[in-house]
């Protein structure tokens, strides 16, 4: 066996095992709220200004307990997530209950299952790797379907192949790619432009990613450091005066040192889970610094904002939902069989008929 042939065979059966490992952890993530079973998780989403404010101003107010970021309960899942440093967090109930708390996202499978589908448990780096990998699976969804043209006569189509041996599974692989290109085309564009902004072009025309980048930006970072008595409560109350129909989402401490609180809302047409309708706040006074209205963003960034949306399947019900589910389930299934092929090929006959 030549070298070209040995590294063709493990690129092709590690990508194959990623992209069989992302299919499968984000078709169990499409229904995460369904089964995070906890107590409370079912509790009618509570969005009451004065509740919000009281809520925020109890929890945030102990500079010693005080958490990184709390994430509001949404209408599919009742609980209040807090996030600590190192990984810790805690589920609450909406009325400021402890449910459940941790010391490591590895205690909590939502949390590990999410880092590994969208980060690998490598951040940035696991990230691009993630993007490489979802450009290879376009690749073979592109070049299946030409090689699909050439034995369409012989289409069969099958859940699972016929026989184990190499030629079976290369005929289901093009018969069920083909049948299923448009949802795996659908999952892995958006996942590459996620990953990789400067793709937005392809979808959005030239100059979209520095337009998007642009509109999405933070306010510039301020020096001030966070108070240790800060006025919580005023700021949902603001949110809610200058955004009044908006669903309050999250409330973030400042990051890497940029001196600012942030606000993130959801306005009604916003499909996005938490919203790009944003407020700032400066962190050493709690005063406003600036705002951002999702309705106001230029068409590229809109249409950015809609991929994530369409990717986790945040829109459109249990049906939409059952349909990324299917993506992700193929995706799996062809990247295990490619892993079959690429890696134990050796223990099928390669003679065998299809």
């Amino acid at each position: 066996m030549t070298l070209i042939d040995t590294l063709h065979r493990w690129t092709g059966g590690l990508v194959g095992l990623l992209l069989a490992m992302l299919g499968l952890s984000g078709a169990i993530l499409v229904h995460k709220d369904a089964w995070v079973v906890l107590p409370h998780a079912t509790d009618a989403q509570m969005q009451g200004t004065a509740h919000l404010a009281e809520f925020t101003q109890r929890i945030m107010d102990d500079p010693t307990t005080r958490p990184e970021s709390i994430l509001f309960a949404t209408r599919g899942f009742g609980l209040d997530r807090l996030t600590y440093k190192g990984g810790a967090g805690a589920y609450l109930d909406q009325n400021g209950g402890l449910v459940t708390r941790w010391t490591s996202q590895w205690e909590r499978p939502e949390i590990w299952l999410f880092d590994f589908h969208h980060h690998l448990f490598a951040g940035d780096w696991g990230e691009v790797i993630i993007g490489v990998a979802a450009i290879c699976g376009l690749f073979f969804v592109v070049t299946g379907a030409l090689l699909w043209l050439r034995t369409r006569k012989t289409f069969s189509f099958r859940l699972w192949p016929a026989r184990m041996s190499r030629p079976a599974i290369m005929r289901h692989h093009r018969d069920l790619g083909i049948v299923m290109a448009p949802l795996l085309v659908l999952s892995l564009v958006t996942g590459v432009v996620l990953v990789f902004r400067p793709m937005a072009a392809l979808l959005f025309g030239p100059g979209a990613p520095v337009r998007i980048d642009r509109s999405l930006a933070e306010p510039p970072p301020r020096t001030g450091k966070i108070a240790e008595r800060l006025n919580w409560s005023a700021m949902i109350e603001m949110g809610r005066q200058r955004f009044p129909e908006a669903e309050v989402r999250s409330l973030t401490l400042p990051r890497s040192g940029n001196g600012l609180i942030t606000l993130r809302m959801r306005s009604p047409e916003e499909w996005l889970p938490n919203g790009r309708t944003t407020l700032w706040f400066a962190a050493d006074s709690g005063a406003l610094v600036a705002t951002r209205d999702a309705k106001h963003l230029p068409p590229e960034a809109r249409g950015y904002n809609l991929l994530y949306p369409l990717h986790a399947a945040k829109v459109g019900g249990f049906l939409y939902r059952l349909v990324m589910t299917l993506s992700g389930l193929s995706l799996a299934l062809l990247g295990t069989l490619a892993v079959w092929v690429f890696w134990f090929r050796r223990l099928v006959s390669p003679r065998g008929s299809g």
